[in-house]
């Protein structure tokens, strides 16, 4: 009987693989036509198998390597990976720089071309890029609505916000999309509703003083997890757009000319409904990362984040089809 590697075999539709590594102090390589993982743990190593069709993302941590025919078998089975800081924070030059992740795609010139037609009808076109972006922007608080009132999972930890005050906050912000005339504005506004939302999870689970520090720069936990869970959201923005064979560079809304802006775009789409208040959860209830991050998969795989994100880009590029037959 003929041997077949494990990406030989059917994988599952990217939209509903269910496994997302965080991965560090270790090594990735082919041991027996397998991808694992080791971790040496004293004198002896321990191999972890990753099923690779069954996976959207591998990030690559602090102390991490991969072998070439690692990368080649992860490519076979269309999986994202990516190099990032300790706890998934972005990586960082000599000069302190923020270069973001360095993300390696198995995207090729094979990718499926449908979306990507109709998304550069649209793309050079000013106001039709501020409306897709304004598109991206109020499906993010239809997915902020659902997902806060009415998440189990997070319920039962304690986030329950105040309604009337959430409700009034996205209202507001839905305002400000409809009037925006400019990407700036409109990137006025989502900053406006993150400040808001953090001030109403803090509030809800009682966190305390809480001021967002980018670039991995926060020592508190609730800093720390943001880092980390958006890195797992960009993950699967990046599987999304590969997905749909859409070039990481054609962003609507956080700029032209920023180096994979449209992965960032995706990615809004779930940040605030899933990592947001799980973060502020796992900080209260004292967790670690690992079990943080956990938490994050496990809500983002419950709640079909990447079929939602999918989807959302799905419908912005052929709403577009009607105008350019």
């Amino acid at each position: 009987m003929e041997d077949f590697s494990p990406s030989d075999l059917k994988s599952v539709l990217h939209s509903k693989r269910a496994n997302l590594y965080y991965l560090q102090y270790c090594r990735v390589l082919v041991n027996g036509g397998r991808v694992e993982y080791v971790t040496d743990e004293g004198s002896r190593s321990r191999y972890w198998n990753i099923p690779i069709a069954n996976t959207t993302c591998v990030l690559l941590g602090t102390g991490t390597s991969v072998t070439q025919a690692a990368m080649r078998e992860l490519a076979k089975a269309g999986v994202l990976v990516g190099f990032c800081g300790g706890g998934g924070t972005p990586l960082f030059s000599a000069n302190e720089m923020d270069v973001e992740a360095a993300w390696f795609s198995p995207q090729s010139e094979y990718r499926p071309t449908e979306y990507l037609q109709h998304w550069v009808n649209f793309w050079f076109d000013d106001d039709k890029r501020l409306s897709a972006a304004k598109q991206i922007q109020f499906a993010r608080i239809q997915r902020i609505t659902k997902l806060w009132l009415d998440n189990r999972a997070l319920n039962e930890a304690g986030f329950k916000p105040d309604t009337k005050q959430l409700l009034k906050l996205l209202e507001r912000n839905q305002q400000d999309i409809q009037q925006a005339s400019s990407t700036t504005l409109l990137l006025t506004s989502e900053a406006r509703l993150t400040k808001g939302l953090f001030k109403l999870a803090v509030q809800t689970v009682g966190y305390g003083s809480f001021t967002r520090a980018k670039r991995g720069k926060g020592s508190d936990p609730a800093n720390r997890f943001l880092d980390h869970g958006n890195y797992l959201a960009y993950g699967l923005g990046a599987t999304a757009t590969w997905v749909l064979g859409l070039p990481h560079g054609l962003a609507v809304l956080h700029g032209k000319t920023r180096r994979g802006g449209l992965v960032f775009d995706a990615a809004d789409l779930i940040k605030d409904s899933v990592i947001l208040p799980q973060a502020f959860v796992s900080a209260m209830r004292g967790d670690d990362e690992q079990t943080f991050r956990q938490a994050c998969i496990e809500q983002l795989t419950r709640t079909e984040a990447l079929d939602f994100i999918i989807e959302t880009l799905q419908d912005i590029a052929l709403s577009y089809v009607a105008d350019n037959p």
